[in-house]
């Protein structure tokens, strides 16, 4: 049944239009985790992102709002749901991620997560959202992260999946074999929106379809995120280029002197930004 609801609501949007940012509202969410958070890494303020929220407190202009919901009766596997929406016409990226609890499966067991508890350990996040479970793309990208799991934990991050569907989907999926075009078991925890609130605040959700674009967003130990990509429906994601951002971002937080050019990876020549400093990279290339 979960398959063809499935095939059913993405066979409506092949010629989806994204909406405007001012259509979406945010409101809440669903139901906080302690997963064992491995590692500590020195942290640097945010070069831009930091800045800019500062910026904002200064000017008493709220960088992001509270909005709480109670979601439905919590027999039905739901609870006090909470979102922090960023405020209404400010770029996400740069600025305070919108925090949110909610109702989660890691191992094979329902957990609570909460976005907000990964800053407490001084953690980065990969958050990603995916359309829906049982499709056919998603598991694609979610196993592919899940595989490269220890590479983002070297770093010092988290990852965490999230689509419209409830724990009870995604456990399903999960025990699911891989070769029936299933998940198996998973490295990180897949949270649902049920209530589709998260996605709302992330603005990736397709209104009229109920479901999540193929939004991607890293968000920093301070909860700012640096980073954001949307894919639509039929496209994936690379774990590369994530990976390969990721340690960017990390890069600049740690030399905040320095900028990274096009392509950067570890160990490549980065760029002084200014004048001066960027013709020497120009003159070595």
């Amino acid at each position: 049944m979960a398959s063809s609801v499935t095939a059913s609501a993405l066979s409506c949007v092949s010629s989806f239009a994204v909406r405007s940012t001012s259509e979406r509202k945010a409101s809440a969410s669903a139901p906080s985790i302690a997963i064992p958070l491995s590692g500590a890494r020195a942290t640097l303020p945010s070069f831009s992102g930091l800045k800019r929220s500062a910026a904002l407190k200064q000017k008493n202009v709220p960088a992001c709002k509270r909005v709480t919901k109670v979601a439905a009766a919590k027999g039905n596997g739901s609870a006090l749901a909470t979102v922090n929406e960023a405020a209404s016409g400010l770029p996400l990226v740069g600025n305070v991620a919108p925090d949110f609890e909610a109702e989660a499966v890691y191992d094979q067991e329902f957990i609570k997560v909460r976005l907000s508890d990964y800053q407490k350990q001084k953690k980065y996040v990969v958050l990603f959202f995916y359309p829906l479970d049982f499709t056919f793309v998603c598991p694609t990208e979610i196993t592919a992260f899940s595989d490269r799991h220890s590479e983002f934990a070297a770093v010092n991050t988290e990852v965490l999946g999230v689509s419209v569907d409830s724990v009870y989907s995604h456990l399903a999926w999960i025990q699911t074999d891989r070769k029936a075009g299933g998940l198996g078991d998973l490295n990180y925890p897949l949270v649902a929106d049920l209530t589709k609130e998260i996605a709302k605040a992330y603005n990736v959700l397709i209104g009229d379809v109920g479901a999540a674009l193929r939004g991607l967003f890293i968000i920093d130990p301070q909860g700012v995120i640096q980073h954001a990509t949307i894919n639509n429906l039929a496209i994936g994601r690379s774990v590369d280029e994530t990976l390969r951002t990721l340690q960017a971002v990390q890069y600049v937080q740690d030399n905040p002197d320095e900028v990274c050019p096009a392509g950067w990876k570890p160990g490549a020549a980065t760029m002084k930004p200014d004048p001066k400093g960027s013709k020497d990279y120009f003159a070595a290339i």
